[in-house]
């Protein structure tokens, strides 16, 4: 039997609702993301960064984007013959055959899998939040402490702690308290949804939390406190780094604004970190002779006449004469026509914006065109969408326009 120190299982299954539109045909994971990345490859560069070659996907929703897009994980140095990347669907057994019911649940239908391997230590992670962390060092932490649970937490603002769970700890960062999303928090240190677990005791758990039919089959809600209550010991390990949960548009939009600040608050590229990815070959972007390109990221094979001021343009995506975008991210092989005005949207792949559209600017007494008057708003329009000729759509706290 093979035995690996650690195996790390990416939970990749959710359907991101949050997300609206961007989500409708493929996995939360699989949106684009920073111009020529996807979501899903964040945690899995991670993962090869950090020396652990052997990584179960598990998939659900609308998976066949995700699943085309890992392949055989190549691009991630993850096509091994005793290791590498799989992807671990739901499936019929003779015991059982359901959807995964949470994310404790995903993991122990995933059991067989792990026995496999008989790995010492499981490394569980969230397909849908940007960052670089070497899992290599919080598992240097978890086995020198003789934890059953070491779970990665970093500080938040407290005003913004009650989204969260909320680890409460001692002076040496053992774990004493969790609170799932508190009103009244104690602490402001939250959890990251990284957890590495001693295989042993997360199979036990796991099997007795499928027997409880009253368990909502959670880590966060039922497997975390169970461990706590039963006097496991349970380290934090403390993040310093850039971390975001994109699991809404503004928070998806926010992250691709911190690549292209001065400086960025995200360094996507740095040459002792890569992000890999699965690229297809395009030609160089071409920039026509009136074109300008300020603060902005823009993805291979692009085709730009007009400006772009502090955006995301991901690859193979037109941009006509005269036209104006700002603050925007738009996704692959949109097609924008000539004297369009574009500020704070994010545009779905494929979408078509025709000649003298006007989106989420409007025009003063001057004819000038200005931000919207809602500076939290944001609008999103879903991939494939065609918007007319002259259309005029007003910026307001969330618009989201469908085909």
């Amino acid at each position: 039997m093979i035995a690996k120190k650690c195996v790390a299982m990416i939970l990749a299954g959710g359907q991101g609702s949050r997300l609206g539109a961007l989500t409708k045909n493929v996995a939360k994971p699989a949106v684009p993301f920073g111009g020529k990345y996807r979501i899903i490859d964040f945690p899995l560069s991670n993962c090869v960064h950090s020396g652990i070659d052997t990584v179960g996907v598990l998939t659900q929703y609308q998976p066949l984007d995700l699943n085309t897009y890992i392949g055989n994980g190549s691009p991630w140095d993850l096509n091994r013959t005793h290791s590498g990347v799989y992807v671990l669907p739901p499936y019929q057994s003779a015991n059982a055959g359901e959807w995964y019911k949470g994310t404790a649940n995903a993991i122990y239908q995933n059991l067989g899998f792990l026995d496999r391997f008989n790995p010492q230590n499981v490394l569980i992670l969230s397909g849908d939040h940007i960052y670089k962390m070497h899992y290599g060092k919080m598992l240097k932490v978890h086995e020198e402490s003789g934890a059953a649970v070491t779970i990665a937490v970093m500080p938040v603002p407290w005003e913004e702690a009650s989204r969260f769970g909320i680890m409460n700890v001692d002076d040496n960062g053992n774990i004493t308290e969790f609170e799932e999303k508190p009103q009244n928090p104690k602490s402001n240190l939250a959890s990251m949804g990284i957890y590495i677990f001693n295989y042993e005791a997360l199979k036990k758990y796991l099997i007795d939390d499928e027997e409880n039919s009253e368990s909502s089959n959670d880590f966060g809600k039922n497997i975390i406190p169970e461990m706590l209550k039963n006097g496991e010991k349970m380290v934090s390990y403390r993040f310093d780094g850039y971390w975001k949960d994109v699991g809404t548009i503004h928070s998806l939009w926010e992250a691709n604004m911190d690549l292209i600040d001065n400086p960025p608050k995200f360094e996507i590229d740095d040459t002792d970190w890569s992000i890999y990815s699965r690229n297809t070959a395009l030609s160089p972007q071409y920039v026509g002779e009136n074109a300008k390109i300020n603060d902005s990221s823009v993805a291979q094979g692009c085709t730009i006449y007009g400006t772009i001021n502090h955006s995301v343009i991901s690859s193979n995506v037109q941009i006509g004469e005269n036209t104006i975008i700002k603050d925007s991210v738009i996704m692959p092989d949109v097609k924008i026509g000539k004297n369009v005005k574009i500020s704070k949207t994010v545009i779905g792949a494929g979408a078509v914006i025709k000649d003298n559209a006007v989106i989420g600017e409007s025009e003063d007494e001057n004819g000038n065109y200005k931000s919207g008057m809602c500076t939290n708003g944001l609008i999103l329009i879903e991939g494939g969408t065609v918007i007319e000729e002259n259309a005029n759509i007003p910026k307001g706290s969330m618009v989201e326009i469908g085909k």
